[in-house]
Parts: structure tokens; C-alpha cells; sequence
């Protein structure tokens, strides 16, 4: 609390004694803005990027995870980086991770992947983002020789991060889990990659999905899990919903953050919208604010 805010406290509550000692009501601000990918209302800002970000920011969205960076025009969301980042600025906003086609350079030379992760610093670093995040795999390559190969390339993009300064990480789905006769991509991820240079964005969906806990994978690897993501499961498909619709308790299974590593959070829903992506992010925030920011 600000000194002045204080004084101004205490000159309210008029004159005090050492025996009567009133409580102050002081409720300590969240370090998280509360965010949101923006994959969640990608047909929104796909037709009125600057509409879209006014719109979800009264919904109190005030951080974004960004995806759809073209490195052939060096646009997004259909503007020049450095004007997105200026329509950001105006409206008092910020973004801190992106996701990058980095899985389309799979099989690409080591020169053309080294050049793309350039291009996706560059992006990252007009954004003032602290991170680039790698957020898929190809089914193609969703198998152990591939994973092994994706970790070493993982610890490679890792290191050009680091040395530009900015942080890496590897988001999940569920393949990641699956049993590939005895082993799974999570388990070749964790046994291969550098701690240091390869963080992690836990999308919580998909974790619970394939039957495992966010807090048991941060026991397991605490403080890599750097990023988070935040959505529900509809209670009969178990396809994506709004938070507070579907079948996740995130007040029971919400891991501690500082255990985590946590540095920033994103709501997301991918699809399956009771009404529309907009309505669904909103209905979203309306259930975080109430329910969950005050547990992270």
C-alpha cells in the first residue's frame, strides 16, 4: 500500500490507542493481470482486431498470449508487429508469451529453424514479450524417435532464446501423456530437456483430460511451469467450456503458484462456445474474478 493511501487510511479512522488498535481492511493487489489467448475469440479479432481488444478488455482482460504471427510479412492479426504493439499501448494492455508455427520447421535445416526462431525474437521483443512459446506437434510427429528429436531441438531454440534474452517454453496437449509402450512424450521431454533453458505452460485442460493433476506435475518439475493455461471441460463431451460450466474444481486443483514458477496465466477456450467466443470469454472472466484470481 502507498504511503499517502496510508495516512489517509489512518486519518479516517480518527484517533487510535495502543489497546484499540482498529484492524485495517487492506486487500493486497494481485501481481497477475488476469489473461486471455487470444485463439479464444480468434474469429472476433480476426475481423476487428482493435474492437475485440477494447471489448475484452472491460471484461478486466488486461494480458494476452498472441498466435498467428506471419514471419513472411511480419504482421499479426493483419498489422504490421509494431503497430500491433502500438494499438496495445493505447489501450493500456500487454502481452507477454506468443505461440509460433515452430512444428511447420520440424523438418526443415537447422539454418531455416535457427532463422525462424530469429524472426519470432524480433516479433517477441517489438511486443515487449518475455516469452515465445512452442504450443504444437504435428500428429505425424507424435511418437518417441519424434520426441526425442523435438527435445534436442527444444534445448536448441531454448539457448537462442536465452541468449536474446527472452524465456522458452513448450506447451502441452494430451498426446504428450499417451502410453508409447512404456514411455510417453512427457516423460522424453523431462528426461532430455535443459530445466534452464525449456519452461512449460501447463494447459490444465489437458492435463486433467489425460488423467493426471496440475499439482502432481508440479510436484514433479517445481518452478519449470512458468506459464499457465486456464480452461474447463464440458461435464458430457469433455469438449472445451466456459470456466464455471464445466466438470473442473479449479479451487481444489489450482497448484500454488510460486511452487509453480508461475510468472503469467491465460484463460483460453478453443472452441465449443455456448453462444459465441465473446460471450464465452466473458463469461469466463465474470466466473474467474469471483471464484479463482484471489487463489493464484
Amino acid at each position: 500500500m502507498r504511503r499517502r493511501n496510508f495516512i489517509n487510511q489512518i486519518t479516517a479512522l480518527g484517533s487510535l490507542t495502543l489497546t484499540g488498535f482498529p484492524q485495517l481492511a487492506c486487500t493486497a493487489p494481485s501481481k497477475y493481470k488476469m489473461g486471455l489467448q487470444l485463439f479464444s475469440v480468434r474469429d472476433a479479432m480476426a475481423e476487428d482486431p482493435l474492437g475485440t481488444l477494447k471489448k475484452v478488455k472491460a471484461m478486466g482482460y488486461k494480458d494476452f498470449e498472441t498466435y498467428g504471427f506471419n514471419p513472411d510479412t511480419k504482421r499479426i492479426y493483419g498489422l504490421e508487429v509494431g503497430e500491433f504493439k502500438m494499438v496495445l499501448d493505447d489501450l493500456g494492455l500487454t502481452t507477454t508469451s506468443g505461440h509460433y508455427a515452430f512444428s511447420d520447421y520440424f523438418n526443415a535445416k537447422e539454418d531455416k529453424l535457427k532463422e525462424f526462431v530469429d524472426q519470432c525474437i524480433e516479433a517477441s521483443k517489438i511486443l515487449n514479450a518475455p516469452y515465445i512459446t512452442w504450443p504444437w506437434v504435428h500428429p505425424d510427429q507424435r511418437n518417441s524417435e519424434s520426441f526425442k528429436i523435438l527435445a534436442d531441438k527444444l534445448n536448441r531454440i531454448g539457448e537462442q532464446a536465452k541468449g536474446a534474452g527472452l524465456g522458452f517454453a513448450y506447451h502441452n496437449h494430451g498426446y504428450e501423456f499417451e502410453n508409447w509402450e512404456g514411455s510417453s512424450g512427457h516423460d522424453i521431454l523431462m528426461q532430455i530437456t535443459d530445466p534452464e533453458l525449456v519452461k512449460l505452460q501447463m494447459d490444465m485442460y489437458w492435463v486433467v483430460h489425460s488423467g493426471k493433476t496440475p499439482k502432481q506435475l508440479v510436484e514433479q518439475q517445481p518452478g519449470r511451469y512458468t506459464l499457465w493455461h486456464i480452461k474447463d471441460m464440458d461435464k458430457i463431451t469433455r469438449d472445451y467450456s466456459e470456466l464455471g460450466n464445466g466438470s473442473i474444481d479449479y479451487t481444489q486443483l489450482l497448484p500454488d503458484s510460486e511452487k509453480s514458477g508461475l510468472e503469467y496465466y491465460y484463460i483460453e477456450q478453443g472452441g465449443n462456445f455456448a453462444v459465441s467466443s465473446m460471450e464465452s470469454a466473458a463469461t469466463s472472466a465474470r466466473f474467474f474474478k469471483k471464484n479463482l484470481k484471489h487463489l493464484i
